[in-house]
This record gives C-alpha cells, structure tokens and sequence, in this order.
C-alpha cells in the first residue's frame, strides 16, 4: 500500500522590515493615531503603579500641594510676610501650586520615561515618544482631584472666579505644552547622558523658584523682567491668578514672550526626541 505525499498549504503573514530613518524625522501623525490606545495604555500604568500599595491612595495628589501650601504660609506668608495684594496667602500660594504640580509632575516622570522602560523598548516596536507624552495624562489626573481644595479654600475665603477664568483652559494647555516639551528633551538626553536623572530634581527646584509661586511678579521688575519671562510657567502661574483672583495680569509682549518661548520648547523637543529615538533601543 502506497502513501501520496500530501501537500501543506502554509498561509504567508506579511513581513514587515523596520529600518532606521536617516536625518531627522518628521511627526508621524497617523502611526500615533493608531497606536493612541497604547497612549491610554500607558497612563493608566502609570497611574496604578504611582497609588498602588499606598494607604491613602490618590489622597496623595491633594496631600503634596496642601503641604507645600502649609509650609509655604508659615516661613513666606507670616515670617517673612510677602505682600500678596490683599489675598490669603494659602489661597495666594495654592493657586499657583496647582498649575506648577501640573508642570513639575510631568517633567519628572517624563524626563526618566525611556530609561524606566528600558526592558520594553529593547524587545518591541513602537513610536517611543507615547511614553514621555503619556506621563502628563496621570499629571492631568492629579492636577484634578487637587483643584477640589482650591474650590474649599476660594469658598472659604469668600472668592468667586472672575470671566476671565474662561482662560484656564489655555493656561492649563500652556502648562502641559512647556512640560511636554521639557520632557521630551530630558528623556532623549537621559538615554544618552544617565546622569540627566540626578540633574532633574535640581532643575525643578531651580524652576520653582524663577517661578512666581512664592511671591507676587512685582517682584521682578526693569530689564530682569524680559529675562525672568522666558520661563513659560511665569504666564501660566500669573494667568492663573488673573483669572482666579482676579488680580492684574498685562498682555505685553513680555507674556506673550513665554508662549513663544513655551512653543520653542515644545517643537525643538519633539524634533530631537525623533532625531535620536532610532538609535534608543541601543544606547538605553
């Protein structure tokens, strides 16, 4: 009895050939359109891992503001007695704290965003940029539940928001911009250079302080003032107040100055993530 060999029929996936771009690279809109749900993806992580095994969980987020807030009223409201133009100094400080955590919070995470997930980009493909970018969604988060003791403290001093708080949005935008931007920038050179990590905490100490969170913008005043408004988060922390406590704020060039400068940071940021994203899976 004979057998007739039979014939397998195997069904051939395509094979796709991922090669290094040379030069620099343009934003590939669409490949980050279908890989949004890996954005989504990986703020969510980040927001479990940040709260997971914690006693008072996303309390947190409220906790780190409400103390600086403390701290801050005690040595620069009452001792040192800083003029806040006629506002609590908790409420004066908290405003502007909100909006900073927002900025700072991105930036940190952000900064040490590919080396965190070392072992992630060695072993599968995809646009390495959604992990700086996805750190300021779980900011966002944060910036949230924090606003609740902003509304307690305006209620309680007896402050209603002014028209101008139709602003918020685009100083909140703003914020998220310089941060992205900042982020962007840290977590390439972070790939490089590992000692960018310990730099970063120092930076955004060095931040918070050329940022008018402590004391009032009249602070600065003469030719330091064109030099302290290229910081992007002096118009965002001023808007805030502008529009929350309907403090002064002037539309001159000097703030209009920190959104150039924010937009700067933001677009040379991406372009020199992309530049040297090809060569991140080997220098990681």
């Amino acid at each position: 009895m004979t057998h007739s060999p039979t014939t397998q029929t195997r069904e051939h996936s395509p094979v796709f050939k991922i090669r290094p771009s040379k030069g620099w690279r343009r934003l590939n809109l669409r490949e980050l359109w279908e890989y949004r749900e890996l954005l989504y993806f990986f703020a969510w992580r980040d927001i479990k891992v940040r709260y997971k095994q914690t006693v008072i969980g996303v309390a947190w987020a409220v906790l780190q503001p409400f103390l600086l807030m403390v701290v801050f009223t005690i040595f620069f409201g009452r001792l040192a007695a800083i003029p806040t133009n006629g506002v609590p100094y908790p409420l004066f400080s908290y405003v502007a704290l909100l909006p900073w955590g927002l900025f700072a919070a991105g930036l940190a995470t952000g900064g040490t965003s590919i080396t965190a997930n070392q072992a992630l980009i060695t072993r599968v493909y995809f646009p390495r940029i959604l992990l700086p970018a996805s750190t300021i969604v779980a900011a966002l988060l944060d910036f949230g539940i924090a606003s609740v003791v902003l509304v307690a403290l305006m209620v309680y001093y007896g402050f209603v928001p002014t028209l101008a708080a139709i602003a918020l949005p685009l100083l909140i935008m703003l914020a998220v911009v310089t941060s992205l931007g900042a982020g962007f920038w840290l977590s390439a050179l972070d790939a490089r250079y590992r000692d960018i990590r310990y730099t970063i905490p120092f930076l955004t100490q060095l931040w918070l302080f050329a940022t008018p969170v402590i004391y009032p913008p009249s602070f600065v005043s003469g030719p330091l003032r064109w030099i302290y408004s290229i910081n992007p988060m002096v118009g965002v922390v001023n808007g805030f107040r502008w529009a929350l406590l309907g403090q002064t704020f002037a539309f001159d060039l000097s703030s209009w100055l920190s959104v150039v400068v924010a937009l700067v940071i933001f677009v040379s940021g991406i372009f020199y993530f992309l530049r040297v994203e090809k060569t991140l899976p080997d220098v990681v």
